[in-house]
């Protein structure tokens, strides 16, 4: 099991630079992959960026050249800097975590999240 807690969204301007954060607590030695996602009203929850624990990273390509996002294994949390930010970037920004398990011989991958924090990007 994984706890996820997500923190930092709000309201910034066009143009405007945030970061959130995703702290981890519970079985984090499992942690493969993690990742943010966002879900605007009305649209289905899509991919922003994910990291593994490798350091590769993985971005959605409305996002490549503005977002960042990185992890801090020492400190079990996650990061997104986001900048030059647009009002197509507002939704609800939620933290994933990939954990591998193995069953009956197959490998699976459970997916945790967190409760999500809502970033607005608003004159």
């Amino acid at each position: 099991q994984v706890q996820l807690v997500e923190s930092g969204g709000g309201l910034v301007q066009p143009g405007g630079s945030l970061g959130l954060s995703c702290a981890a607590s519970g079985s984090i030695f499992k942690i493969n992959r993690m990742g943010w996602y966002r879900q605007a009203p009305g649209k289905q929850r899509e991919l922003v960026a994910t990291i593994t624990s490798g350091g590769p990273t993985n971005y959605a390509e409305s996002v490549k050249g503005r977002f960042t996002i990185s992890r801090d294994n020492a400190k079990n949390t996650l990061y997104l800097r986001m900048n030059s930010l647009k009002p197509g970037d507002t939704a609800v920004y939620y933290c994933n975590a990939g954990l591998p398990r193995k069953s009956a011989g197959m490998w699976y991958v459970d997916d945790y999240w967190g409760q999500g924090t809502q970033v607005t990007v608003s004159l």
